[in-house]
């Protein structure tokens, strides 16, 4: 399978996705904060100033666990400039969060080559990184390409994610033929 698509078909692809962002250790949604509920995109909340402040001035690099959450729930709000951004902070841009998130933010802003990019290095790094095989399947569902997507469903499972949000995610996405959200 070719992993190209024309700029308007990934954009296309984008446009239909809903935010489905979840964490490594939860399978719930992200609590929103102030980052969410008050800052306006470009910036994230600073508990020190108790203020917006611009994602560069962020502290959060210091916190890679903070900057993880942040990042989440700036994908789940559908903010995939600023996660990225503040990704572009992290102290280990090669720790498979970091590029799982990576992927899904480049991905759902239409550069699903780059994403599947993220994924796969995230994946060699990790192979047990269900969330990423999840992303990276539900990628492969939006490329109309299923039986990759059941790969990756399959890994999942085999790798104890039976019954997680990975797991269901993917399958939610596969029965249903598109990513349409969080609800599966």
């Amino acid at each position: 399978m070719t992993r190209t698509l024309t700029l308007s078909t990934a954009f296309t692809l984008a446009l239909s996705q809903t935010a489905i962002a979840v964490g490594f250790n939860s399978d719930d949604p992200p609590t929103p904060t102030e980052t969410t509920t008050e800052c306006p995109e470009g910036t994230v909340w600073d508990a020190e100033t108790e203020d917006c402040v611009e994602i560069e001035d962020s502290a959060l690099a210091t916190d890679p666990e903070a900057l993880i959450a942040t990042v989440r729930e700036l994908a789940y709000a559908d903010r995939h400039r600023d996660a990225l951004d503040l990704l572009a902070l992290a102290p280990d841009p090669a720790d498979t969060m970091v590029l799982t998130y990576l992927g899904y933010s480049t991905r759902s802003l239409g550069d699903f080559d780059r994403g599947l990019d993220y994924y796969d290095r995230a994946l060699a790094a990790d192979p047990d990184n269900l969330l990423a095989r999840a992303y990276l399947g539900m990628a492969y569902v939006q490329l109309g390409a299923p039986e990759q997507a059941h790969v990756q469903l399959a890994e999942i499972r085999a790798r104890g994610g039976e019954g997680r949000w990975p797991e269901l995610a993917l399958a939610g996405a596969l029965a249903a033929g598109d990513v349409t959200g969080y609800d599966y």
